[in-house]
C-alpha cells in the first residue's frame, strides 16, 4: 500500500504536512466519496472518492489537503428503511471523526433522506442536495505546544467537583473581559480560578462541550440546546464557545482553558453523551451517522428495523454493542485525553453503554475496555456514570464496576426529603451521611462511588429548592408540561422572592443545611455553580433551552447575607482539615462491625445511642452523629459531632460523651443558625442545649478541655 492510497487507520481526517487521509467505517456502504467545500462552506470545489477498502473502512488519501479544508461525505448504498439502510449520496454527511464542525445546521435546507416528513409511510428517498445546511468537518493541524502541562491525579477521595456550563459561568460575571464572558477564554480566567480556589473546589465539570445543534423545534421558537444533550461530533469542540471567528480556533481555545485550569491545580471534567445523537428518531434528519451506516451506529428494533430502540428518550440509541461503534466511543475518549489533557469524565444515561446486547451488565466490553486501557491509567482519568437510563431495568444505581464513581440520586432525594420536611427516616440519612454502603459496598468498591449533591443542572437551583413549592417553566413555552414535577413541600409560607425577613432567614438557614450536609457525608461531594451566591432561575427547573439571564449565573445576590460562598470554603477547609470526614473505606477487616469500622456513632435527642426504636421510629428528626477517627494510624485524633434538627421546631438535646472521656468539651465550630443565636461555642458531654428548627451544628472535641 503506498502513500498515496492511504492508510485505513486512523479513522477520520489527517493531515500529515503534504495532504490528508479520509478514512470512515461503513459496513454496508457500496461507495464513498469525499467532498472538498470553499471556505464559506456553501460551495463545493471538489470531490474524491474513496476507492479502498480494508473490511468495513473506506479510506484514501488527497494530496494538498490542508489545515482549515472544509469537507464532507456522500455514502452511497441500499437505501430500504424497512430493512434499516438509510443511505443517500444526495445527502452531505459530518465524518463522525471530524475534530472541529464549521457552520451550524440550517433546517430550511431538505435534510431528510425521504421525500415527506408528512407520510411516514413515504420510503421515497430524497435526491435534493442538503449540503448548504449541512455543517462540515475541518481538516487540523493537530500540533499544541503542552509545556509542562500535567493532569493533576486528584484522588476522588479528596475531589471536590463544580459542575458549571462554559457560557453560563461568565456570561454575568463582571469580573471576566467582557469580550471574553461566555467562552472557553472566558472560563480561563483568574476570577474563576480565584473563585473555584475558594470554595475549596478541585475539579469543575463542563456540561456537555463535544458539538451539539439546536434542534428544529428550539429554533422554530426561537430557542436554543442551552444544555448541550444533543451531540453531533464526539470529538469536536462546540464552536459556540469559542472567541475568534477563525474556524477550528475552538480547539486552541479549549487547549488553552484546560492548561490554564491544571496551571490552578484545577480538574477539568467533561459531561459526555454518548448514548444518542442529535439525528433523533426514525423520521428526523440525515446528517451524519444515519446516512454513514444506520444499520452499524443504532439500535434498530428487532421487530420494526426502521424504528430505533429509545432508551435514551430522544428518539434513538447509538449501538455501543457494535465494534466500530465501541471503538469510535472510546478512541473519542483517549482523544479527549490524550490531545485535549481532559482528567475525566461524566456519562449520561451511562447504563446505554453497557446494555450487551440488551440488558445492562456491569462486565460489558466497555467496562473492559475502560479498566484495562493504559491511556486511562496513565492519567489517572476520572469515569463518572449517571446510572440510569429509559431501558428495560434502566435505573442501575450501585450496578458500575470497579473504578466508577455515580451520581447518588438516593443521597439528593434524601438530603432534600429531610430537610424540606418530607418524612425522610433518620435510617435511611444515615446510610448517606455514612458513603451508602448499602449502594456501593461491592466489588471492591468504596465511598468514593458515591458522587454526593443536592442540584445539578437538571431541577431546581439551590436557591430555588428551598423557595418554591412546584417549578415555574412557562418561560420554556410548553405551558409548564415540561420538567420533573415535583412538589417540594419547602414549608416556607410563600414561593418566589419575597421580602419577609423570617422567611428570608428561614431559606438561607436551609440552603446552609444542605450544604453542610454534603460537605460532612463520605463520598466525592458535588455543587452546581452559583448556588453559593443564591442563584436563581425564578423557579424554573427544565432550563434546558433558555440560553439567557433565566440560566446565566447572576453573580449578585438578591439579598444581603445570600453569599454563601465564605460559608461554603469554610465548610470545604473544616473538610479537609478532618480526615475523618473523606475516609472511604467502609470496613476496617473482614470481620469488624460495620458501624463501628467507619468510625460512626448515632444519638438520639437524650444521647443515648440510637435503638432500634429509635431508627424505626417515623416521627424523629434529631439526632447526633460522633465522627471518630482517632483509632486509625494515618490520621491524628480527629473526633467530630454533628448534631441535626431537622423538625420545624426547637429540640433539647443532650450531647454524649467522647470516645474515651465522657468529660470531654464539646467546641462549636460550624453553625447553620444564626450567630447571634447560636450556642456559646463550647458545651461539655452530658450538657443539654436547644437546638433551633431546622438547623445543624458541628462540634470538634477540644483537647484543651477535656480530662
Amino acid at each position: 500500500m503506498t502513500e498515496q492510497q492511504g492508510q485505513p487507520y486512523p479513522l477520520g481526517a489527517t493531515w500529515d504536512g503534504q495532504g490528508t487521509n479520509f478514512a470512515l467505517f461503513s459496513e454496508h456502504a457500496e461507495s464513498v466519496v469525499v467532498c472538498l467545500f470553499d471556505a464559506a462552506g456553501k460551495q463545493q470545489i471538489a470531490e474524491h472518492e474513496l476507492l479502498h477498502r480494508a473490511g468495513s473502512v473506506w479510506f484514501g488519501y488527497v494530496p494538498q489537503v490542508s489545515p482549515g479544508q472544509l469537507y464532507g461525505y456522500r455514502v452511497d448504498g441500499p437505501y430500504n428503511p424497512a430493512e434499516g439502510f438509510r443511505f443517500n449520496s444526495a445527502k452531505l454527511l459530518i465524518d463522525p471523526y471530524a475534530l472541529a464542525l464549521s457552520g451550524e445546521v440550517d433546517w430550511s435546507e431538505p435534510l431528510l433522506d425521504y421525500e415527506s416528513a408528512d407520510d411516514p409511510d413515504n420510503l421515497t428517498p430524497d435526491a435534493r442536495d442538503d449540503a448548504a445546511g449541512v455543517p462540515k468537518g475541518i481538516v487540523v493541524d493537530r500540533s499544541f505546544d503542552w509545556q509542562d502541562d500535567l493532569h493533576p491525579r486528584r484522588p476522588l477521595a479528596e475531589s471536590f467537583i463544580c459542575e458549571a456550563h462554559v457560557k453560563g459561568m461568565t456570561a454575568l460575571m463582571n469580573s471576566a473581559p467582557e469580550a471574553l464572558r461566555g467562552t472557553y477564554r472566558g472560563l480561563a480566567q483568574q476570577p474563576v480560578f480565584d473563585y473555584l480556589q475558594r470554595l475549596g473546589v478541585t475539579a469543575i465539570e463542563l456540561l456537555p462541550i463535544h458539538a451539539f445543534i439546536d434542534d428544529e423545534f428550539l429554533v422554530e421558537r426561537e430557542f436554543r440546546n442551552y444544555w448541550g444533550y444533543n451531540t453531533i461530533g464526539f470529538f469536536a469542540p462546540a464552536a459556540r464557545y469559542r472567541s475568534e471567528n477563525e474556524a477550528g480556533s475552538e480547539i486552541r481555545e479549549f487547549k488553552e482553558m484546560v492548561k490554564g485550569f491544571h496551571s490552578a491545580g484545577l480538574e477539568v471534567l467533561l459531561d459526555v453523551v454518548y448514548n444518542h445523537t442529535a439525528e433523533g428518531g426514525y423520521l428526523g434528519p440525515t446528517l451524519s451517522f444515519r446516512g454513514v451506516d444506520s444499520r452499524g451506529y443504532y439500535r434498530l428494533s428487532p421487530d420494526d428495523p426502521r424504528q430505533y430502540e429509545n432508551w435514551a428518550g430522544t428518539g434513538n440509541t447509538v449501538n455501543a454493542a457494535h465494534p466500530r461503534v465501541l471503538q469510535m466511543i472510546v478512541d473519542s475518549l483517549r482523544y479527549w485525553v490524550e490531545e485535549m489533557h481532559v482528567d475525566g469524565f461524566r456519562f449520561d444515561l451511562a447504563p446505554v453503554l453497557g446494555r450487551d446486547p440488551f440488558d445492562f451488565d456491569s462486565g460489558a466490553a466497555f467496562f473492559d475496555i475502560i479498566r484495562q486501557d493504559s491511556v486511562f491509567a496513565a492519567a489517572g482519568t476520572k469515569f463518572i456514570a449517571e446510572p440510569w437510563d429509559l431501558g428495560n431495568d434502566g435505573y442501575q444505581l450501585g450496578a458500575f464496576p470497579e473504578g466508577w464513581a455515580e451520581w447518588n440520586d438516593r443521597f439528593r432525594d434524601t438530603l432534600r426529603g429531610f430537610w424540606l420536611g418530607q418524612g425522610i427516616a433518620l435510617s435511611e440519612l444515615s446510610r448517606r451521611i455514612a458513603g451508602s454502603s448499602d449502594l456501593f459496598d461491592h466489588s471492591l468498591r468504596d465511598a468514593t462511588a458515591s458522587v454526593n449533591f443536592v442540584t445539578a443542572h437538571d431541577g431546581f437551583t439551590l436557591n430555588d429548592l428551598v423557595s418554591y413549592n412546584a417549578k415555574h417553566n412557562e418561560d420554556n413555552g410548553e405551558e409548564n408540561r415540561d420538567g420533573h414535577d415535583h412538589n417540594q413541600s419547602a414549608n416556607h409560607g410563600e414561593e418566589g422572592p419575597t421580602d419577609n425577613p423570617d422567611i428570608i432567614a428561614l431559606r438561607l438557614r436551609q440552603r446552609k443545611n444542605l450544604l453542610a450536609t454534603l460537605l460532612i457525608s463520605r463520598g466525592v461531594p458535588m455543587i452546581c455553580a452559583g448556588d453559593d451566591v443564591g442563584n436563581s432561575q425564578g423557579g424554573n427547573n427544565n432550563a434546558y433551552c433558555q440560553d439567557n439571564e433565566i440560566s446565566w449565573i447572576n453573580w449578585t445576590p438578591e439579598h444581603d447575607g445570600d453569599d454563601l460562598s465564605g460559608f461554603l470554603a469554610d465548610l470545604m477547609t473544616f473538610r479537609a482539615e478532618h480526615p475523618v470526614l473523606r475516609r472511604v473505606a467502609f470496613r476496617e477487616s473482614a470481620d469488624a462491625e460495620r458501624r463501628e469500622s467507619q468510625g460512626l456513632s448515632w444519638f438520639n435527642p437524650s444521647g443515648e445511642e440510637m435503638s432500634i426504636d429509635d431508627w424505626e421510629n417515623d416521627e424523629l428528626r434529631a439526632m447526633s452523629i460522633r465522627f471518630d477517627g482517632r483509632h486509625r494510624e494515618d490520621t491524628p485524633s480527629d473526633e467530630l459531632l454533628i448534631v441535626l434538627n431537622g423538625a420545624d421546631e426547637t429540640v433539647e438535646m443532650t450531647l454524649p460523651g467522647a470516645i474515651d472521656c465522657p468529660e470531654a468539651t464539646w467546641k462549636l465550630r460550624i453553625s447553620t443558625i444564626d450567630a447571634e443565636e447560636s450556642t456559646d461555642g463550647q458545651s461539655y458531654a452530658g450538657a443539654t442545649i436547644s437546638v433551633q428548627d431546622r438547623s445543624l451544628l458541628i462540634f470538634v472535641r477540644d483537647e484543651r478541655n477535656s480530662a
